[in-house]
């Protein structure tokens, strides 16, 4: 495998909470290459878990904040650019819906429980993205997490299929604003996984299953995929892609149906 040195850059990654996390699957490739990272998590809950994983690690830091606080992010990012004076990299691995949002019918979906979910979902790339833009300037790389329940009908992923198709279009109009400047912004499309968000989701493992059976590879994709494929977006080796969703789900996303 081809070796990359990010030695001399610095990342953000926001939203882990274990070491099953999709963000900690990120995280771990970019501190492999070298790279001094930051965390955010979002309640002292999870300072413990993160702590665990940060242990003996050199050129980290973590520190609390809620990204829906403009006041969190603006002392976070202070924090950031005191750590590091710049940002190269920025991982939104961020997002939350009510349960009883998801275990009942998508048309009773109260109007709190919409907000909830796109304000912390989707609306938080787009306050992320402005608190980081002083400290991306000269360039950079920003990306997301989503799921295919933004373009189909997952059940009982309800307002989180609708707050994922907010955040890919978020990420459209991002990498068009922020593009002059050189930042580039794209979201990964991971197939399903054993995460904690995933736990919310009523019949998971049925669906972990299926999924499974019907990809092209036969099985699902991992962690370490996702964090192969965005180490790529984030350093130079993805310098001219922005805007996009790629998908690393072992193919899933192509297939209507599988026959035995």
């Amino acid at each position: 495998m081809m070796s990359i040195d990010l030695s001399s850059k610095t990342a953000l990654v926001m939203g882990v909470a274990n070491a099953r996390s999709l963000g900690w699957a990120i995280a771990q490739k970019l501190l492999e290459a070298g790279c001094k990272v930051g965390f955010s998590y979002q309640g002292e809950r999870l300072k413990p878990e993160l702590e665990k994983l940060l242990a003996g690690r050199e050129g980290t830091w973590m520190m609390q904040a809620d990204a829906t606080s403009e006041d969190d992010l603006g002392t976070l990012f202070a924090r950031v650019k005191a750590e590091f004076g710049r940002l190269d990299y920025l991982v939104h691995s961020i997002g939350f819906a009510p349960r009883e949002a998801m275990e009942g019918r998508f048309i009773d979906t109260t109007p709190q429980d919409w907000n909830t979910a796109l304000s912390v979902s989707a609306y938080t790339l787009v306050s992320i993205a402005r608190h980081a833009e002083p400290l991306l300037q000269g360039g950079g790389s920003i990306v997301s997490l989503t799921y295919h329940a933004s373009q189909q009908v997952v059940p009982k992923y309800n307002v989180m299929g609708v707050a994922k198709a907010a955040l890919e279009a978020a990420t459209r109009y991002l990498a068009s604003e922020m593009g002059a400047a050189g930042v580039r912004v794209n979201s990964i499309s991971a197939g399903p996984m054993r995460t904690i968000a995933a736990r919310s989701i009523p019949g998971f493992g049925e669906m972990y299953d299926k999924a499974a059976r019907a990809a092209p590879l036969g099985r699902n994709a991992t962690p370490e995929e996702v964090g192969k494929l965005a180490l790529f977006l984030l350093s130079d080796l993805g310098s001219g892609v922005t805007g996009e969703v790629v998908y690393v789900d072992a193919g899933a996303h192509i297939m209507t149906m599988k026959l035995d």
